[in-house]
C-alpha cells in the first residue's frame, strides 16, 4: 500500500504552508516520523497525497536564551534539547523528559513540535513543558500566532491545530529565573520504550533567603504540577498547587499528593497499569518530583537525573 505519493522538502514556513495548501487537506507535515509513519503504517492515520518534511527549514532548529526566554524551533530533536549546555540549567525537566523518551535512535530524529503535535496527554515533552507555562507559535492561513501550550489539545490525539493547513514552528517560555527549580519523574514498564505508566512534571519558586540544605522547611511561594496520563488531554494539578502554596514541602506535600489523588480518576489501561495502581503512583511521583525540584530551587544547581544519551 502507498502511504504518500509525493515529498516535499520545503526550506522555508511559507514554502511549507504553500505545499499544505496546494494539496488542499490531503498533506501532513513531517519532523522525524517517530509516530506519523507507525500511525500510517498501522492503519490508525490515512494515507495521503504528500508528506511534507519540515526539518530542512532552519528556523525550525533555533535552540537559543535570549533576554531570559529560552526559544526552540519545532525540529529540534530530543537529543539535541538535552545536550544543549544551557538546558539543564534553565529547564531540567524538559531535559529530563526529552531524555527518557523512546531510545537514542529515537530520540536523535523525534521532534518536540511532533511530540506536541501528537496532542497525546501522555507525551512526556508536553507534560514538561506545560510546568514550564510555555507558549507556542502556530503558522497558518493567518500568520504566526502565539498562544499557551494547554490551548492546543482537544482530546487524546486530538489536536486544536489544523494539520492540513498550519504547522507548530517554535516554543518558548521563561528561563530558570532565582529560587527556581524544575523536575520531571516517569514510571514505565522494565522494557525501558515503552509508554510511560504515569508521568510528573514540576516546577516551584520557594521563598527566598532560605536554608539550602533542607528542602522539608523550605516555603513554596509558588507550584506548577503536571501529571499525565490522567484525562483526555495534559493537565495542571491545581489542586495540588494550591495545597503547596505558602507551605513548606513537609507541611504541604501530602495535602499535594491527596489534593492530586482526589482530583485525577485514571482509568485502567491494558497498556499500562491498573487505575487503583496509578492512583497510588502519584503520590510516589510527587514524592520523588518535588523535593528534588525544591532542592534545586534552593540551591540553584540543576544536574538531570535518569536521562539517555
Amino acid at each position: 500500500m502507498t502511504l504518500w505519493q509525493h515529498y516535499y522538502y520545503p526550506e522555508t514556513v511559507e514554502e511549507a504552508l504553500e505545499r499544505l495548501r496546494a494539496h488542499d487537506g490531503n498533506a501532513r507535515i513531517i519532523g522525524g516520523g517517530t509516530d506519523l509513519l507507525l500511525e500510517m503504517q498501522q492503519g490508525r492515520k490515512p494515507a495521503v497525497e504528500a508528506l511534507i518534511d519540515v526539518t530542512a527549514i532552519p528556523s525550525l532548529h533555533t535552540l537559543q536564551l535570549e533576554n531570559d526566554i529560552v526559544e526552540i524551533g519545532a525540529a529540534v530533536t530530543h537529543t539535541e534539547i538535552v545536550k544543549a549546555p544551557f538546558m539543564a540549567q534553565h529547564a531540567t525537566c524538559l531535559v529530563e523528559s526529552c531524555g527518557v523518551i523512546g531510545g537514542p535512535q529515537v530520540r536523535n530524529v523525534a521532534t518536540l513540535g511532533g511530540n506536541v503535535a501528537h496532542a497525546l496527554p501522555a507525551a512526556d515533552g508536553t507534560t514538561a513543558l506545560v510546568v514550564l507555562d510555555a507558549e507556542v507559535e502556530v503558522a497558518g492561513r493567518f500568520g504566526r500566532q502565539w498562544q499557551p501550550i494547554l490551548s492546543l489539545f482537544k482530546g487524546p490525539g486530538i489536536s486544536a491545530i489544523d494539520h492540513s493547513r498550519e504547522m507548530i514552528t517554535r516554543f518558548r517560555f521563561g528561563a530558570a529565573a532565582p529560587n527556581t527549580g524544575s523536575a520531571f519523574k516517569r514510571i514505565m514498564r522494565p522494557q525501558g520504550v515503552s509508554l510511560p505508566i504515569l508521568a510528573c512534571a514540576v516546577w516551584v519558586r520557594v521563598a527566598p533567603g532560605q536554608d539550602h540544605g533542607s528542602p522539608d522547611a523550605a516555603v513554596i511561594e509558588e507550584a506548577r504540577i503536571c501529571i499525565g496520563p490522567v484525562r483526555p488531554v495534559p493537565t495542571r494539578a491545581r489542586q495540588a498547587e494550591r495545597a503547596l502554596a505558602g507551605h513548606s514541602l513537609a507541611g504541604g506535600l501530602e495535602r499535594a499528593i491527596a489534593g492530586a489523588q482526589s482530583e485525577f480518576s485514571p482509568r485502567t489501561s491494558k497498556h499500562r497499569a491498573t487505575a487503583e495502581y496509578r492512583v497510588e503512583m502519584i503520590a510516589v511521583l510527587l514524592q520523588r518530583a518535588l523535593p528534588l525540584a525544591v532542592r534545586r530551587a534552593l540551591t540553584g544547581i540543576a544536574e538531570p537525573e535518569g536521562i539517555g544519551l
